[in-house]
């Protein structure tokens, strides 16, 4: 029986392991949404936000809060940005004017359409070479993850 040598650079144990990789997922991401803050004008973040306006117009800040399962405050800032780039217009809702509801300006229609380099092209890019069942297995350990370190000790 021969030793195995230990990577020095791998860490040991399955779990240290599995966050190794949400730490280089991570990483991904953010190296992702800056190179699209370059070449697009937005960060991953503030696509995502335009791409749901975009599916679903007219939507409200607590209606785009709960579809990201982030706080409304959380949102402000991504909002407010995307306001000043004239990607997005904030309109009062014509049922109850305390309400505002965000739609596309024609600069947000066009980041909308684009596909080349952003993350939405990369995951869909990753998921259609897995088994869709390996997605949906993935999507539950996603989904309890955040519910673990949402939940308070």
């Amino acid at each position: 029986m021969t030793a195995r040598k230990l990577d020095p650079h791998r860490p040991t144990g399955e779990t240290l392991q599995f966050m190794q990789r949400l730490w280089r997922l991570t990483h991904a991401l953010e190296v992702r949404s800056k190179r699209m803050a370059r070449t697009l004008g937005v960060t991953g973040p503030q696509r995502l936000v335009v791409r749901l306006i975009g599916q679903t117009p007219n939507l409200s800040a607590r209606d785009l809060a709960s579809t990201l399962g982030i706080h409304p405050s959380t949102l402000t800032g991504i909002v407010a940005r995307l306001e000043a780039q004239r990607m997005i217009v904030r309109e009062a809702d014509a049922k109850d004017r305390r309400k505002t509801r965000f739609r596309l300006t024609a600069d947000g229609e066009r980041v909308d359409r684009e596909r080349k380099g952003t993350v939405e092209t990369a995951v869909r890019r990753a998921l259609g070479k897995v088994d869709p069942d390996v997605v949906v297995h993935t999507v539950m350990l996603l989904d309890q993850l955040a519910a673990e370190l949402e939940r308070a000790e």
